[in-house]
């Protein structure tokens, strides 16, 4: 079994709308967390070099941006505070499609197999909830022909 995950979903948002969920420390708070009983809290310098900290309840996750580009890519390591796991890399791709945004995320190098399957069951878990976050938005408002 892959020791990398892989997940495509198409959003119903904008890439715009998309990427700011990704990038925005106020919008990852309300979806960056497979179990929403935990409370969450981000810090992201979202610029190549720059680093984020995700705190979820009692796990920590942290890591640095290694890609930036608004508003198709995002790439960052990521290493869970207290693992042996040597460090980890995520990749989102965004494109447009007809009904929304494509998704591609993509996290490779994990430890092993049963981390793998975690993982991807975490992922699953919260782009269920960035879905739901970004069907709840209003859609921005638009000028009048």
């Amino acid at each position: 079994m892959s020791t990398d995950v892989r997940i495509e979903r198409v959003l119903p948002a904008t890439i715009s709308r998309v990427y700011d969920a990704w990038s925005r420390p106020e919008l990852l708070t309300q979806w960056y967390c497979p179990n929403p009983a935990h409370d969450l809290k981000v810090e992201a310098d979202v610029r190549v070099g720059g680093g984020y900290v995700v705190t979820m309840g009692p796990h920590v996750v942290r890591g640095n941006y290694l890609e930036v580009e608004p508003p198709r890519l995002l790439a960052f390591t990521w290493k869970w505070d207290g693992s042996e796991d040597e460090i980890s890399e995520v990749r989102v791709e965004l494109s447009e499609v007809d009904g929304g945004t494509h998704l591609l995320l993509s996290h490779t190098a994990l430890s092993n197999a049963e981390d793998a399957a975690g993982h991807l069951q975490g992922w699953e878990l919260q782009l269920t909830r960035l879905t739901d976050l970004i069907s709840q938005q209003p859609a921005p408002a638009t000028d009048p022909a």
